[in-house]
Order: C-alpha cells, then sequence, then structure tokens
C-alpha cells in the first residue's frame, strides 16, 4: 500500500514523532526518539485489534483473546506472534531485542536511568516499530512515506492539513463560528496553531484507535 488508511494515521504520528527527535540527536530528542518508538509498537497492535474486520482484511478474533492480549506491553508481543503465524512469516526483529529496547524505555520513562540511549537500542527499537506498523496496517514502503513526511515539515515547506487528522479534531469539536462565518474546527486550528493541531488531532486519533475507549457492544472480533 503507498498511502495510509485513516485509522493507520495514530500509530504513525508516533513513528513520525519519534524520527523527527531521533534525527535532531541530541541527548533529550533521543530519550524522546526510544519512549515514541517503543509507545508506537503498542498503540499500532491496540488500534489494530480494535478494527472493524473490513479494516484489516476481514480478519476476526475472539473477545476473550482481544482482551488477553491487550492486557500489557509482552501480550501485545503475544498477539504478534500468533499473527506472525498466521501469515507464515518470521520476527525480522528478534522479540528478545524488543523486548530489551522496552525496558530501556522502561528505565527512561519510569526508572531512575535518565542515560542517553545508546544507539544500538535506538536502532532496534525504530526498526521494530517501522516493521510492525507495515505488517499490520500492510505499508510496503514505510520508510519512503515517513521520509515524504519529514521532508515536508522541513523550513521552506509548506505545511499541508491531515484528512485523518482533521475529521478526529471535527467529530470531536464539531463547527466554529468567528465572526459570523462557520469553519470547521481543525480548519481553524490548523491555521491558527499547526502545532497544536498535529499533537491533538493525532491525540484524538490514537484515542479512537484504542480499544478501551470504544463500547463493549461496539468492538467487532
Amino acid at each position: 500500500m503507498n498511502t495510509l488508511q485513516p485509522w493507520a494515521r495514530g500509530p504513525f504520528e508516533l513513528i513520525l514523532h519519534a524520527e523527527e527527535h531521533l534525527r535532531k540527536g541530541e541527548d533529550f530528542d533521543r530519550r524522546i526518539a526510544l519512549i515514541s518508538f517503543d509507545n508506537s509498537i503498542e498503540v499500532s497492535i491496540s488500534t489494530y485489534l480494535s478494527l472493524h474486520p473490513i479494516q484489516r482484511g476481514n480478519k476476526t478474533y475472539k473477545r476473550d483473546d482481544v482482551e488477553k492480549w491487550l492486557y500489557n506491553y509482552h501480550t501485545k508481543l503475544d498477539f504478534f506472534n500468533e499473527e506472525l503465524n498466521g501469515r507464515k512469516l518470521i520476527w525480522d526483529v528478534e522479540r528478545s531485542h524488543i523486548i530489551f529496547a522496552h525496558n530501556n524505555r522502561d528505565e527512561q520513562y519510569h526508572g531512575g536511568s535518565k542515560g542517553t540511549p545508546e544507539k544500538h537500542v535506538l536502532f532496534i527499537v525504530r526498526n521494530a516499530a517501522l516493521w510492525i506498523f507495515s505488517v499490520l496496517y500492510d505499508v510496503s514502503n514505510v520508510e519512503q512515506i515517513l521520509e515524504n513526511e519529514i521532508e515536508a515539515r522541513l523550513p521552506g515547506a509548506s505545511p499541508q492539513p491531515d484528512i485523518a487528522l482533521d475529521r478526529a479534531i471535527d467529530n470531536s469539536f464539531g463547527m466554529v463560528e468567528i465572526a459570523g462565518q462557520i469553519y470547521h474546527a481543525s480548519e481553524v486550528l490548523f491555521e491558527v496553531d499547526e502545532i497544536a493541531y498535529r499533537e491533538i488531532g493525532t491525540r484524538l486519533c490514537a484515542e479512537l484507535g484504542t480499544i478501551k475507549n470504544v463500547r463493549r457492544n461496539e468492538i467487532h472480533v
């Protein structure tokens, strides 16, 4: 697939956020990159499990299994392992390496260690995040899409709104009236504060794609 489906935007925005920090290269940015790449792995899986079957190739899963898989980071990897087996694929990034990077992330986020993540840890978690995303959302050229998004945000490039972010913001905030004129909330926010537009839109996309925010009777498994 050469373009992203709307439901894939939430996980992808976390990857994009991580990549931007990774490329800055400062100690703080490397810590944020590790956390965001690792978070994207969880969000990629939880979002995928919350989709309607028609959005994931008509794949269905038992409700009890979905709840079990969503329990924590490791059970989400259990699901991905079963998904790989079902698709007759192997771990492109070793599971033990992904857990190693996740433990490093926990030290950054919860533990007492705030040292700069080593490059090989960032290499592992980045590869894992892009690979898991590409498998679940059928995106064969995720590196190219990521590069295009990065270039679009370079100084001098004209920023463009994102349809998935627009929909998420408008679904939450609707229309606004300014000086007697009616506008979409996303349109106003994009023009006034693009950073807030992307941050709010990304958060809303992730929330909408997380099974915890979907009423039980709306979960299709």
